[in-house]
């Protein structure tokens, strides 16, 4: 039986953890349809410069990519680098911070407070995406069901990934109309 100790590491206290962990995470639910906005104007300049990675080629683009999307979407929305990124989707709630990796919905255990029921001081991640898609101009979104996580593509760019499938999907539409 171990032995009761005094020791508290760090940012592990209820209070603490409850206050710091979730607060940016929060603000940018809060602020979804701001951030929408803000990421439609980034993604479409990653797309309109799509001919410059393809010419260095992704894979030499993304090793510096993951770093800074890793420390953005880490720091806003507690990111775990699945590279399929479903913010926009989803309220600018990451489904992957879901204890129970609950994908597609909230899984019935949701507190009468909101909190996660595996983690009681955490706001359920699915209350808050309902929250934010509310707040979005695309917030029906939220209604689509996903596909399950592919975790071969885990910490990999869901930037590029996503700037490669609309550049493609515009140069498809490009020759249908030739």
């Amino acid at each position: 039986m171990p032995v009761p100790s005094a020791y508290e590491p760090a940012g592990t206290g209820y209070v603490r953890r409850s206050a710091n962990r979730f607060s940016v995470r929060r603000w940018s639910v809060r602020h979804a349809r701001l951030l929408e906005h803000l990421y439609g104007i980034f993604a479409g300049a990653l797309v309109r410069l799509h001919w410059l990675w393809r010419a260095i080629g992704y894979h030499r683009v993304e090793k510096p990519m993951i770093p800074v999307e890793r420390a953005i979407k880490g720091f806003m929305f507690d990111c775990r680098m699945c590279g399929e990124c479903l913010l926009t989707s989803t309220g600018m709630s990451c489904p992957m911070n879901c204890p129970k990796g609950m994908r597609n919905g909230p899984c019935g255990g949701v507190r009468a407070d909101g909190n996660c029921e595996v983690e009681p001081d955490m706001p359920c991640v699915w209350a808050e995406a309902w929250t934010g898609s509310r707040k979005m101009v695309n917030g029906d979104l939220i209604n689509d069901v996903q596909k399950p996580v592919d975790h071969s593509i885990r910490g990999t760019s869901a930037w590029l990934r996503a700037t490669s499938e609309a550049a493609a999907a515009r140069e498809s539409r490009g020759h249908e109309g030739q």
